[in-house]
């Protein structure tokens, strides 16, 4: 089960602890079928079935086939927006075991937040973009395209997309900002494809590659390794 949210404390649809579970494991970005968010949730694929349709009707998620299985994913980068306030304002769950306690150890250190950088890695990689000049320290507005363009993103591309190109995101677990927007998608996007963050299985945690932690040392200055670790953590 997803403990590491409270976001079940909030009224609404997400009150209640199973809807609230399966919205976290969302958060990576990803569509899950409904048999996964069953076991993220740790209830039956029927009883799973019901409460994706309580949120689907509630615009939260949107639900498509693939073949035999239904797959879910959150409605839009505003909904994941929504629930990192909702992190933010409800604190953490109780941590109840060691498996958990590795998970959040491992989404702290680096995870996608739907679809950006976020965990100590993000926010790290968001100073160093600041200290190099590619963006403004206090709105994380864009300041100098090159330095991005190092690390694989096309700016112009994240200009064209129908969102804000950059956003403050307050991260929950680090309690300052990494980047969102367009920008924050296409960087995480870029880093995905070049293979230097790698997600890691059954969750929105990610990992530095061997590569990555060569490229955001040589572009950015920064021992991403380092931020990256989960610090005794079994997660490998």
């Amino acid at each position: 089960m997803a403990e590491e949210s409270n976001v079940a404390a909030a009224p609404g649809p997400l009150g209640e602890r199973t809807r609230a579970s399966m919205v976290i494991e969302l958060l990576g970005g990803e569509a899950l079928p409904v048999s996964a968010l069953a076991r993220a949730a740790g209830v039956a694929a029927s009883t799973a079935s019901s409460h994706v349709a309580r949120l689907e009707s509630a615009g939260l998620v949107t639900v498509r086939s693939d073949g035999r299985e239904r797959l879910v994913a959150l409605a839009g980068h505003e909904v994941a927006e929504a629930v990192e306030a909702l992190t933010l304002l409800t604190g953490e769950s109780e941590i109840r075991s060691l498996r958990a306690a590795d998970r959040l150890a491992a989404e702290r250190a680096a995870r996608s937040c739907y679809d950006h950088l976020a965990g100590r890695l993000g926010v790290g990689v968001c100073d160093a973009l600041c200290a190099a000049g590619a963006l403004e320290p206090e709105s994380l507005a864009l300041r100098d395209a090159a330095v991005l363009e190092q690390l694989g993103v096309d700016v112009e591309d994240a200009r064209a997309a129908r969102r804000p190109l950059t956003r403050t995101c307050l991260d929950w677990s680090e309690r300052r900002p990494h980047l969102a927007g367009g920008l924050g998608a296409a960087l995480l996007g870029s880093l995905l494809a070049r293979g230097w963050v790698a997600r890691r299985p059954g969750g929105r945690a990610l990992r530095v590659t061997g590569a990555g932690a060569a490229g955001l040392t040589d572009v950015l200055g920064i021992d991403a390794a380092h931020l990256a670790a989960t610090h005794g953590s079994r997660v490998v």
